[in-house]
């Protein structure tokens, strides 16, 4: 474990190596799952003002479900995420020529869930758990393309600032001369 802040950070952050490769798994995970993309209570705003712009993009039933359900939902553990097509595939979906699952909302305003993926933070109270998510659906990307911190720096930083990052990068770098 990595201590950073009133974050415990999962050595696999690290450790491991992650590379979507969408080519392969044709963006099964805003397809599979058991609820919608986790969302901060700020993003709904978020989500509110780029619906317009996102609404031409998206299936008409992912339309559908934001028109029904709203742009955020809560699940079955009153967590809010984004909301799903029948219990499916994320609203805010859409298909590339090649059948690839892409998001509406790239480019607009995509949830720092999905851009910190596969990294999931999960908040206790007075601290955040930050772990690696190893999903059999992106076994293709295990072990490519970069260390899970180095490749995911944008998001990090966009979810914890940059002096959590910098803070990150010197418990790793003491870590290693620790052994």
């Amino acid at each position: 474990m990595i201590v950073v802040g009133n974050s415990i950070v999962s050595d696999d952050i690290a450790d491991q190596r992650f590379g979507c490769d969408l080519c392969v798994c044709k963006g099964a995970c805003c397809v599979d799952g058991d609820s919608g993309a986790p969302l901060l209570e700020e993003e709904v705003a978020k989500l509110e003002a780029v619906l317009p712009q996102a609404l031409p993009l998206m299936t008409a039933e992912g339309r559908t479900a934001v028109e029904s359900q709203g742009v955020a939902v809560r699940d079955k553990d009153g967590d809010l995420g984004t909301p799903l097509i029948e219990g499916g595939a994320c609203a805010y979906i859409t298909y590339g020529d090649d059948g690839c699952a892409l998001c509406a909302l790239q480019g607009l305003y995509k949830p720092v869930s999905c851009h910190l993926y596969p990294i999931r933070v999960e908040d206790y109270g007075e601290f955040q758990a930050v772990n690696y998510h190893q999903w059999d659906i992106c076994r293709c990307a295990k072990g490519k393309g970069e260390l899970l911190y180095v490749g995911l720096k944008e998001p990090l930083v966009r979810r914890f600032g940059e002096a959590w990052y910098e803070e990150l990068i010197e418990q790793i770098k003491l870590r290693e001369t620790n052994g």
